[in-house]
């Protein structure tokens, strides 16, 4: 039969080309392709030999080869799969100048919109067509298992294309490029150089079940002319059973995927089945990368949809806060969008989020009592990036605040969690007490630690900056409201201690009613009141916020990003039992009632409330002015 010419509609020319210049984002993704429908046509031949047991068809060796001619600068991909009919190329390879724009593009509409709809790009017609990225010229001969005539398929990926049938086509399929030559001056896309192609299969195609075949790249030591050697290892551990692959084979496949020279802390393995069905192994790294926490880290998670490779920064199928979750997710049908580089936002994808993450959650969580030791490693390397979690995934904040651990003044060297925390907490003890700061000395030194220190109270040492922000929005744990020391009032006293110290409290409140009034307006441009405080012991003063206000750290954290923040006044608690606030008390007593405070008094006021922030690590407004004040005050002492 001689060769039929069908020539492209304008519409389909113009989609073609928007295909070959728009879809794809990479050039190399046209051999994944390639060798994608060949894997498929092998899968669908061993699929009808076990159905069928008249199809007369060769499946003694099935295999996909990659052969490149780099004097005619031709590549060719070829299996001996399940072939096409010369109906089945027509309907096929000849979807898009058949079946018109229109219906093409309701079709892609479909595939990218629906959950449901049939992938389009696994339908052999759509990736095939990236061949012409890198291709002038593009032939396919196949031939149907079973079938005694074959078809060859010819374009130029421009006005026509022909088709023909064939007697002596081999049965399966070949798709052969005549490649362009301007990619020839350019050793990233020469798809005729070994090294190229190999590193092609290796990255996109490794774990393939068929063999992928190329030319040997060394000559037998008898001299004969180089054989072929598979060049994939087709290593799908996560389809093998936990008993047929060896931690050893684990950790290589680790090392493989992200870089790492040593081996992973943990290996998670899952599978789905039923409906929707995938397989994940999953590793928890045993040190932190250094770009961990800069812009534009990748998460680690490999896409695959049967076994072919989809992405390496998949993030739809992991949280940002587990981005160092290292390992592959192999689904067996997902909905792609026609290029396969992007994932469509449906319930399968979402369903298998969620699953991945409560694996990986749980796994941590076992960790912490059946291997304390890989929990500890875990929890220093990552555990500052595990917390970002309790800011936006509410779904699983209780198990992130069941696995977080914290430093606690209970233990000067170890971590704590909130679990055991609540266990030790004190009989009639109703709050889980925290504070932030930049460093543990910092925090034990400051003046807000004084009275949980002399009452026995534990207190959690929080110094990551994300702790400023997660305890802003995690209310409780374990019905025990979370409380800063630094913030609000604090009242740790028993009922019985309560009754013995009232009457005193009350007439502190009325002996120092007039110096808190006057000190208030005195500050008012700094502070929000000027109150008596129940939580200094050693102190003269500290600096408060107010229960519901951010704290000064916060408040500079999102300076720092840009972030228009209106100041926010403080309170400042004076200590009634220390001899400055006593002496304080004293001069405002004796001061000069018709001029009302001196000037000198005004300025101990100042240095106060100067001395208070320092203490809590703030900075001053002015701190010229605080240093001119303190050295005259120290002068006239002397």
């Amino acid at each position: 039969m001689p060769a039929e010419t069908f020539e492209f509609q304008v519409e389909a020319r113009q989609l073609l080309q928007m295909m070959i210049h728009s879809i794809y984002s990479n050039k190399d993704v046209f051999l994944r392709e390639l060798i994608s429908n060949s894997s498929d046509a092998l899968d669908k031949l061993r699929l009808e030999t076990l159905r069928d047991d008249t199809l007369q068809a060769d499946t003694s060796d099935l295999h996909i080869a990659v052969e490149a001619d780099i004097e005619t600068r031709t590549l060719t991909i070829r299996d001996n799969g399940i072939g096409m009919s010369h109906d089945e190329v027509v309907q096929l390879i000849g979807t898009i100048a058949n079946s018109g724009t229109a219906k093409f593009l309701k079709e892609l509409k479909e595939a990218q919109d629906s959950a449901t709809s049939e992938e389009l790009i696994g339908q052999f017609g759509v990736g095939f067509y990236a061949s012409f990225m890198v291709a002038d010229e593009v032939t396919l001969l196949t031939r149907r298992a079973g079938e005694s005539h074959g078809t060859r398929w010819n374009s130029s990926g421009e006005g026509t294309y022909t088709v023909e049938s064939v007697d002596d086509a081999p049965q399966g399929t070949s798709v052969t490029l005549r490649l362009k030559p301007e990619d020839a001056e350019d050793q990233l896309f020469d798809y005729t150089s070994p090294w190229k192609l190999r590193e092609i299969v290796k990255r996109y195609s490794d774990f393939i079940t068929w063999p992928i075949r190329m030319a040997a790249t060394t000559a037998d030591e008898d001299g004969a002319e180089p054989g072929t050697e598979t060049v994939n290892s087709m290593k799908a551990l996560w389809a093998r059973s936990r008993s047929s692959v060896t931690d050893e084979e684990y950790s290589e496949l680790y090392k493989h995927i992200s870089h790492d020279w040593t081996d992973p802390l943990e290996t998670i393995r899952m599978q789905a089945e039923g409906t929707f069905e995938y397989q994940a192994l999953l590793f928890l790294p045993s040190h932190a990368p250094q770009d961990l926490f800069m812009q534009g880290h990748k998460r680690g998670v490999q896409l695959y949809v049967k076994r072919v490779f989809i992405m390496d920064d998949c993030e739809a199928l992991m949280p940002t806060y587990l981005r160092f979750v290292k390992g592959v997710v192999d689904a067996q049908d997902l909905s792609l969008n026609v290029s396969r580089e992007i994932l469509q936002q449906d319930r399968q994808i979402e369903l298998m989020r969620r699953r991945l993450v409560k694996k990986v959650l749980s796994t941590v969580k076992d960790m912490m009592s059946a291997a304390p030791e890989k929990y500890g490693t875990l929890w220093k390397e990552f555990g500052r990036v595990l917390k970002e979690g309790l800011l936006d995934d509410f779904e699983n904040r209780d198990t992130l605040l069941e696995i977080s651990s914290f430093a606690s003044t209970q233990d000067e060297e170890g971590l704590t969690t909130l679990r055991s925390y609540v266990e030790r907490m004190k009989e009639g003890q109703e709050q889980i007490y925290f504070m932030t700061g930049e460093s543990r000395a910092a925090m034990e030194s400051s003046p807000h630690m004084e009275a949980f220190r002399a009452k026995g109270f534990e207190v959690l040492l929080l110094t990551d900056p994300v702790d400023e922000v997660w305890v802003q929005s995690v209310p409780e744990f374990d019905g025990k409201q979370l409380q800063s020391i630094a913030k609000g009032e604090v009242d740790l006293d028993t009922a019985e201690e309560k009754k013995e110290v009232e009457a005193e409290r009350e007439k502190q409140q009325q002996d120092y009613a007039g110096l808190l009034t006057w000190m208030t307006e005195q500050l008012g441009e700094s502070v929000k009141e000027v109150r008596l405080s129940s939580r200094l012991t050693v102190s003269p003063a500290c600096i408060v916020s107010d229960t519901h206000d951010v704290t000064p750290a916060l408040e500079n954290m999102y300076r720092a990003m840009g972030q228009e923040v209106p100041h926010i006044k403080r309170i400042l608690e004076l200590n009634p039992s220390h001899a400055l606030i006593g002496g304080l008390k004293k001069a405002y007593a004796e001061r000069d009632t018709e001029q009302g405070a001196d000037d000198s008094l005004a300025e101990a006021a100042e240095l106060v409330h100067g001395l208070a922030i320092l203490s809590d690590g703030g900075e001053l407004t002015d701190p010229a002015r605080f240093s001119r004040l303190m050295a005259g005050r120290l002068e006239r002492t002397l």
